[in-house]
């Protein structure tokens, strides 16, 4: 079974992630084996965003929504795919959109050979 989702995964009020909360409930209830979120995961047209509110780095708001998504997704087993936005503000711009950099995700949560998680364009 494959699960896809696409962002935004915030309210248009708050970069609260609940939505994204209600996403990983059906992740973890329905255990796909294969769990594709598309971007954008902190967009960049949100309102909080657009107008300079956020208190923290795009960067360390975008760590906390990957900890949250893998937090949330292991104990499904799910084989996760994360694919970017041209929206993603903590990500280039640019097209083709090259995958995630993600040098700090512990290496039990990488690609490897068998993959667990995979993040790519």
């Amino acid at each position: 079974m494959v699960l896809v989702a696409c962002g935004p995964f915030t309210p248009s009020d708050s970069v609260a992630f609940e939505p994204l909360s209600d996403l990983l409930d059906v992740v973890a209830r329905d255990r796909p084996d294969v769990c594709v979120l598309l971007g954008p995961f902190l967009d960049a047209k949100h309102e909080q965003v657009e107008s300079c509110q956020l208190l923290s780095p795009f960067s360390d708001v975008f760590r906390l929504c990957l900890r949250t998504i893998i937090e949330g997704t292991r104990s499904a087993g799910s084989q996760l795919v994360l694919v970017p936005s041209l929206r993603d503000v903590s990500h280039d711009f640019v097209y083709p959109q090259p995958p995630f950099s993600l040098p700090e995700l512990p290496k039990e949560d990488r690609a490897v050979p068998a993959p667990k998680s995979c993040f790519f364009s």
